[in-house]
């Protein structure tokens, strides 16, 4: 919005009104738009109508011959109308605009490759096709975030990463592609990225120039958690010695905790607790208390295994007295 000498005008309403015409210098007026221009411009449209809204002031007039329909910006723009953001910035209304004419077989289940919701099946006003791979597909209103924040100098095909046949082709279905540098670009935009936390975020902070004093060295030293470095604490709030080198806050401490414990409980219960095997051959679990006794069979061949091998000290339970009844 362009604000000056009282006027309020929309710079895509300005860029193609009909009768107006950029006859100054870029510092002039609007983007060179002399103000006695805009101001005859502003009378002329008073009595023009819009052919969707039915409503006085419609500046844009498709530029197809023989063709008189008039429409706002906002109108023409929901309506499926195209206006052009380069050369002599020409509107088309909705019967006359421009189509992509490509011979292209989507895949099924194709999505936007930014929003990656569905699209058309076909190029349409809403639905938009590289003309250099022919494999990327977008909606209108993606490629077009994508184009502000890209801008000329970085706008490309986000797949095939073609630059001029894409740009060439978006300029005419009417994209508007700024020409600056990427938003990420200009300066000032990642100054928030550099600065660093500068107080004391201990439950009770024992520092009596408050919590947001910080000093090099000694008792009121501001360490910064090592993990998310979003949180810090004085030396002595946290009961830390002199040559403490690094501290974790309590958020970072108890995910690292809770990780842990998730990694013990993935292992397999096979194979956790540890298993031991003791000398007779039965394989007992850490986990139980009292050790279970080898099975009574088992203990019955033993001991004959040993009389035959020739043990005179173990002699077999069925042969042992019974013991005398008074």
């Amino acid at each position: 919005m362009c604000h000056q000498n009282g006027l309020h005008i929309h710079e895509n309403c300005l860029y193609h009104a009909g009768g107006l015409s950029q006859r100054g210098a870029d510092e002039e007026g609007f983007y060179g738009f002399l103000f006695p221009d805009i101001e005859q411009e502003l009378k002329r449209v008073a009595r023009k109508r819009c052919c969707i809204c039915r409503l006085l002031g419609a500046s844009i007039t498709c530029c197809r011959r023989r063709c008189s329909r008039v429409f706002h910006f906002p109108c023409g723009s929901e309506r499926g109308c195209i206006s052009q953001f380069f050369g002599e910035f020409k509107s088309f209304c909705w019967k006359h605009r421009p189509v992509q004419r490509l011979r292209v077989v989507q895949e099924e289940g194709t999505l936007c490759l930014i929003c990656q919701e569905a699209v058309s099946g076909r190029p349409s006003y809403d639905t938009l096709v590289c003309p250099a791979c022919a494999s990327a597909w977008f909606h209108r209103r993606c490629i077009q975030g994508q184009a502000l924040r890209s801008a000329l100098h970085h706008f490309r095909c986000p797949l095939c990463q073609d630059m001029g046949q894409f740009q060439t082709e978006m300029f005419r279905l009417g994209i508007k592609i700024p020409d600056r540098d990427a938003a990420w670009e200009e300066e000032g935009v990642f100054d928030d990225l550099y600065q660093r936390h500068s107080s004391c975020d201990a439950a009770v902070c024992l520092c009596p120039a408050g919590r947001q004093q910080a000093e090099e060295n000694g008792p009121w030293r501001l360490l910064l958690c090592s993990s998310c470095g979003s949180s810090g604490t004085h030396q002595i709030c946290s009961a830390m010695g002199e040559d403490a080198e690094s501290w974790e806050c309590g958020n970072c401490n108890n995910t690292a905790l809770v990780r842990g414990l998730q990694l013990v409980d993935k292992v397999p219960r096979t194979t956790w607790p540890p298993q031991i095997a003791v000398t007779w051959g039965t394989t007992y679990s850490m986990q139980n208390a009292v050790h279970p006794g080898p099975d009574p069979g088992t203990l019955a061949e033993e001991e004959e295994a040993r009389m035959h091998q020739g043990h005179p000290d173990i002699q077999p339970l069925s042969h042992q007295p019974a013991a005398p009844h008074y």
